[in-house]
């Protein structure tokens, strides 16, 4: 008599210590399938030589059992659709290449620059657009010491954002002196923190991370990347409580991902379930066109209709601004000033 095959559900780790759960992340996706019931029809895994499958444990037990088209499960698994080339769809899709000199820094709009501080995410988004970015290139000591004298040298910067990969994955002691040598210099007036940490991993937030973030001279505002009202699970409605009891401003910045978040009903959700847990909705990016990430996008028409929707339905400050970041522009472009496609 053949053995009966259950399907098992992803369960998160249990241990409590964030780089232990980092460690036991799912690196296959024919394993994660498994845990949900699922085929592995229509997987690519030669999609993930060029960009590795990443995804904590912690977020995949908020996937739903045998479902293929699950939302949070559409924006990690490859597909075969990122194999197929587009010409509007490159690796440098907000011209970021150009601006890598000798050190880790990117001046992109007046006032602020972002420092790249590590190329490791606690998960990898398909639809990623630093997928194809020359982290081994652009890291290391030399460089990030580069990059704090060119801030220290220039008044204009009064706002640092930490950015990647994903800034939290570094250990608390070196995220710890990164904000010191920021601290140090006077005219730094905000450092952002660019993270999807307590969405996929939140026990990530801890006291002393807390403690790192708030204890200093500059104000420090997080910003997080939650796409869908799923992501929004107790434990991470609990981080980002955390948070805010700390002190920290948060903001959300969600990318529009089609067959993820294209619907009004859970857009209002999202909006609405961030403001419960303490974030303000920021940005709500239009696709970043890079290569491999085409099935990901929604038209502008379509965008513009989801918009409408939502400013009918919410008050203003629940609805995010919808952009394109624009290699070149001075600010992010409001989708109201972009062309139809």
């Amino acid at each position: 008599m053949a053995a009966r095959i259950i399907a098992r559900s992803p369960q998160p780790a249990v241990s409590g210590n964030w780089q232990a759960e980092l460690r036991a992340a799912y690196r296959e996706p024919r394993e994660l399938l498994a845990d949900l019931g699922l085929a592995h029809a229509g997987i690519a895994l030669d999609a993930t030589t060029t960009f590795p499958f990443r995804v904590t444990r912690a977020y995949a037990a908020r996937m739903r059992h045998g479902d293929p088209h699950d939302a949070l499960l559409r924006q990690v698994l490859p597909l075969a659709d990122e194999t197929t080339a587009y010409p509007a769809y490159g690796d440098d899709p907000v011209g970021e290449f150009a601006q890598l000199g000798t050190d880790s820094l990117l001046r992109k709009y007046a006032g602020r620059a972002l420092l790249v501080v590590t190329g490791a995410c606690a998960i990898h988004c398909r639809y990623c657009f630093r997928r194809a970015f020359p982290y081994q290139a652009s890291l290391g000591r030399a460089r990030l010491e580069r990059a704090i004298a060119r801030i220290a040298a220039d008044p204009d910067i009064c706002e640092v954002i930490l950015s990647g990969g994903d800034p939290l994955v570094l250990e608390d002691d070196a995220l710890a002196a990164l904000l010191a040598r920021l601290a140090a210099l006077p005219h730094i007036r905000r450092v952002r923190v660019h993270t999807r940490l307590p969405v996929v991993l939140p026990s990530r937030i801890t006291p002393a991370l807390l403690a790192s973030l708030t204890g200093q001279p500059f104000t420090s505002v997080l910003v997080v990347h939650v796409n869908h009202p799923q992501e929004l699970d107790p434990a991470t409605v609990a981080a980002l409580a955390q948070a805010r009891a700390a002190g920290l401003t948060a903001l959300n910045q969600a990318v529009l991902l089609a067959g993820v978040n294209d619907d009004v009903e859970v857009l209002a959700n999202l909006s609405e379930r961030l403001f419960e847990a303490g974030v303000l909705p920021y940005y709500l990016h239009l696709l970043d066109r890079v290569t491999g990430t085409r099935h990901f996008a929604v038209p502008a028409a379509r965008a513009r209709e989801l918009e409408h929707a939502l400013r009918a339905r919410l008050p203003g400050y629940l609805v995010p601004r919808v952009v394109r970041e624009i290699d070149g522009a001075t600010a992010k472009v409001p989708l109201a000033e972009l062309p139809l496609d």
